[in-house]
């Protein structure tokens, strides 16, 4: 990318700070600044764990300075039969945008799928988010409307662990 006037890089295990940065900026922008309780150490575990990741990143940087961030990661459609990269954040700051950096992101991720050998990239957008959901759909992505997340957190999720296979 050297015709543009910012960088894209993987993720480093100092970057970890500028990561969850990213990560609470986002909270902000989407109302929701006090659902962050992610930590330095529990993202480095995440990123750069000796077990091997379980996410990566990819940092942005117009110079030195970070301006955006993408966190994926790999799951699995049966269906395919193939491997797919969710991406699980996206983030460009309010001063870089309009400047092509999260476009050059979802590229960057689709040719990281591409030669994964995955069958499809796949995210999530708030429903009152016209302005991502405006982009995602000039690039072509188009909204799977026939499902509806579902998700157990906290002491949902605890609770329906415990249960064990008594109840079932």
């Amino acid at each position: 990318m050297s015709s543009s006037p910012f960088t894209l890089r993987s993720a480093t295990p100092a970057d970890v700070p500028t990561v969850l940065s990213f990560i609470r900026e986002l909270a902000e922008y989407v109302h929701e600044p006090d659902a962050v309780t992610a930590t330095e150490p529990v993202l480095h575990a995440a990123l750069f764990g000796p077990e091997g990741p379980v996410a990566h990143a990819v940092i942005a940087e117009l110079g030195a300075e970070p301006v955006g961030f993408a966190v994926y990661f790999f799951n699995f459609s049966t269906w395919l039969g193939k491997p797919g990269l969710y991406l699980e954040d996206l983030y460009v700051r309010p001063s870089a945008r309009g400047n092509g950096v999260g476009k050059a992101l979802l590229l960057h991720l689709a040719k990281i799928a591409l030669a994964r050998g995955c069958g499809r990239m796949e995210w999530s957008v708030l429903d009152w988010n016209e302005s991502a959901i405006v982009f995602y759909k000039s690039l072509g992505a188009k909204p799977q409307d026939e499902a509806t997340v579902y998700r157990l957190t906290g002491e949902a999720l605890a609770g329906i662990a415990n249960l064990g296979s008594d109840a079932i």
